[in-house]
């Protein structure tokens, strides 16, 4: 038996170019969400929007696996990831919730100015990252949130609260699940984010007009990816003390 060819070079620096291109993809979604937002088109935002979150689902595990910073190096995916994700998961949500009236007024113009500030400062944060990789903070997901918004019709003060306090949980080292990287409850956290994503597409396909099941799935789902890293969290400190050996109530302190 002859010894198996080592794959050709030129084929792996193009796949991983092609990687890049893949990545590059959801700018052109984020326009056509923005071309629908313009005209108040909500559901086909919505649904660019979800293929846009699909494609970030996705090229993250091609970048590792066809090794792209190593072969195609002139393109900085990981910056090219973020232009596309402030686009997606921050202008063009936080666009839509003011100009559907979600937010509306003074305070709902401020509202979407706290939103983009405060995103943009997450997004240079160089500690959003954790070593398990969950995201420190909430992770700027406007675009989750906002899709939950049109699709559950909470009351504008209640949307004001939760603009509030999603944006100072930004800054607080509280984690938040990466579906596909935080690797602990991986089994259970991937599959609701996939249910999210499902949901999610046919929310926006449906105009929002999801049956209570639905929703309630929807919510369920949504509540599930933003506490799990907190609990996660909060076992791993618990688990840290129980460890500590507690001294004796003989052992004389030094």
């Amino acid at each position: 038996m002859g010894r198996e060819q080592p794959p050709d070079p030129r084929l792996l620096t193009l796949r991983a170019y092609a990687t890049h291109a893949f990545t590059a993809t959801g700018a052109v979604f984020a326009m056509l969400a923005m071309l629908a937002a313009v005209d108040a088109r909500w559901s086909a935002m919505f649904l660019w929007l979800v293929v846009a979150f699909i494609v970030d689902g996705i090229d993250g595990p091609m970048a590792r696996r066809y090794e792209v910073t190593e072969r195609a190096p002139i393109i900085d995916g990981v910056l090219l990831d973020l232009v596309i994700d402030f686009l997606t998961y921050v202008f063009i949500p936080a666009f839509a919730l003011l100009r559907s009236g979600v937010l509306e007024g003074p305070s709902g113009i401020l509202a979407t100015l706290v939103i983009m500030f405060g995103s943009a400062l997450y997004f240079a944060d160089t500690r959003m990252k954790t070593p398990d990789k969950s995201f420190s903070g909430f992770p700027a997901c406007w675009n989750m949130f906002a899709l939950v918004v049109f699709a559950l019709r909470p009351e504008p003060r209640t949307v004001l609260v939760l603009v509030a306090l999603l944006t100072v949980a930004m800054f607080v080292p509280v984690r938040f699940v990466h579906p596909v990287r935080t690797r602990r409850w991986r089994v259970a956290s991937l599959p609701v984010a996939i249910v999210w994503t499902v949901l999610a597409g046919w929310a926006a396909w449906s105009d929002f007009a999801l049956p209570d099941w639905a929703s309630i799935t929807l919510l369920a789902a949504s509540a599930y990816l933003a506490v799990v890293g907190g609990v996660q969290q909060t076992l791993e400190r618990r688990a840290a003390l129980l460890s500590v050996p507690r001294r004796s109530a003989g052992t004389p302190r030094r």
